[in-house]
């Protein structure tokens, strides 16, 4: 699947993703490019990006690199998300890198480096994650 489709394929079954903006920039071999434009309203108490809206902007790009790889595999859900936040987003563009570090026949083991946009060497946080994968017919 490309990124247009992988986008659009989120953003029909998961609301939530209409409400952040989510954009899925790129698929290829090296894994997935997502991000959400900043925005004011997801801003917490602190002057900093809510929590959800990180977890969830990795999320979802740990289901885009999963989507590109195997194609319309809708039912992949998320098992395992384990996040560690590394510093205070700024308010510009929050951006996340997914790959797929091994994948079996019932689960993909994904890592997500995020970061805030123009500052790929300051992770704002890693995020390691397992998405079961259904069973093939």
């Amino acid at each position: 699947m490309t990124a247009e489709q992988v986008e659009a394929l989120i953003r029909a079954g998961v609301p939530m993703a209409e409400d952040i903006d989510l954009r899925i920039e790129r698929i290829d071999d090296r894994g997935a490019l997502a991000r959400v434009p900043f925005q004011s309203r997801l801003v917490r108490p602190g002057g900093t990006l809510s929590g959800p809206t990180i977890m969830a902007l990795a999320d979802a790009a740990m289901y885009a690199v999963v989507l590109g790889r195997l194609g319309k595999v809708e039912m992949a859900v998320t098992s395992n998300l384990n996040i560690n936040f590394l510093a205070k987003p700024k308010p510009v563009d929050l951006v996340a890198e997914a790959q797929i570090l091994k994948r079996g026949r019932r689960q993909a083991v994904c890592e997500v480096s995020l970061y805030s946009q123009g500052e790929e060497e300051n992770l704002v946080a890693h995020v390691t994650g397992t998405y079961a994968l259904p069973l093939g017919d």
